[in-house]
């Protein structure tokens, strides 16, 4: 269906039917008599209707013109309003992100790079979901999140892309009295002999310590499971086993952190669902995280 009219149009109709006449219109809108003239009669060519009384020295609305007169008023708001959300998403005064990830990096690692990004753009608003590296791969393969950190391990892999954000040695965990507390670096055999505490399937914490024990020929004595970091460091302080984390967690007195013998790397990567384009306020997360990472 084509409109009898466009926004140009109506607003110049507005501008007339509110200063009274074609003249003030046009000083009003910075055009030509003229061309004010020419507009209100396509308009009303177009509509079929006669829209003003034509008199000497001014004009008035007809029944049919104070109609569209209220209309145009509406329509006019809500195009201002919608060009106005626009410059906003582009200027990147407004938008929303969802942001998927593991527990161990949203509480160690990336706040600061979470807190400088809303500076930056303060008016983004930012969800933050907590889960592990596949289940959060899988979200951001549904739509669910917009972008999220995962591990850098899928070579080939076409359902994600992915942006290299941070390459952190893996340590061994163990409480201050404990005999591993005074190795200069722990053998995995060794770390496999002892009792485990580890996160749940589906947490890299978990995928590493089993790809660790795949490689070693080593079966995990897993005597408890948990999610949650404090319980976890409570565990291991009381004794009821050890565990591994990324090096920056073991930040407690109590707790002592031991390379393993090689050192173990752990890659996390930004990613994001292949195939899709990024909104301005994804793009600039992308974009300030990996400018930042070095920072992490």
């Amino acid at each position: 269906m084509t409109l009898p009219f466009d926004l140009r149009g109506l607003e110049v109709f507005l501008a007339v039917a509110e200063s009274g006449g074609f003249s003030a219109a046009g000083r009003r809108l910075h055009m030509a008599q003229s061309a004010v003239s020419q507009r209100i009669a396509t308009l009303e060519r177009r509509l079929g209707l006669t829209l003003l009384h034509r008199h000497e020295r001014r004009v008035s609305l007809t029944p049919e013109g104070e109609v569209l007169c209220r209309q145009a008023r509406e329509l006019l708001a809500q195009a201002q309003g919608t060009a106005l959300a626009m410059r906003e998403l582009h200027d990147l005064v407004r938008g929303e992100l969802r942001l998927g990830l593991p527990s161990m990096l949203g509480s160690y690692y990336l706040p600061p790079l979470l807190m400088g990004f809303k500076a930056r753009y303060p008016g983004i608003r930012m969800t933050v979901v907590e889960g592990g590296t596949r289940s959060l791969q899988r979200r951001i393969q549904e739509g669910e999140l917009d972008l999220g950190v995962v591990m850098d391990d899928a070579r080939g892999d076409t359902a994600l892309t992915r942006r290299s954000l941070l390459r952190e040695e893996m340590v061994v965990c163990v409480a201050r009295d404990h005999p591993f507390a005074h190795c200069e670096a722990i053998a995995p055999a060794a770390f496999f002999g002892e009792p485990l505490v580890l996160f749940q399937a589906g947490y890299f914490h978990r995928e590493f310590v089993e790809g660790l024990a795949r490689r070693h020929r080593c079966e995990p004595k897993v005597d408890f499971e948990s999610n949650l970091i404090p319980l976890t460091k409570a565990i291991v302080r009381q004794g009821f086993g050890i565990t591994t984390f990324l090096r920056r967690v073991v930040d407690d007195p109590a707790l002592v952190a031991v390379p393993f013998s090689p050192p173990a790397w752990l890659d996390l990567a930004l990613a994001w669902k292949a195939g899709t384009r990024l909104s301005r306020a994804e793009q600039a997360f992308v974009d300030y995280a990996l400018a930042h990472r070095q920072q992490l």
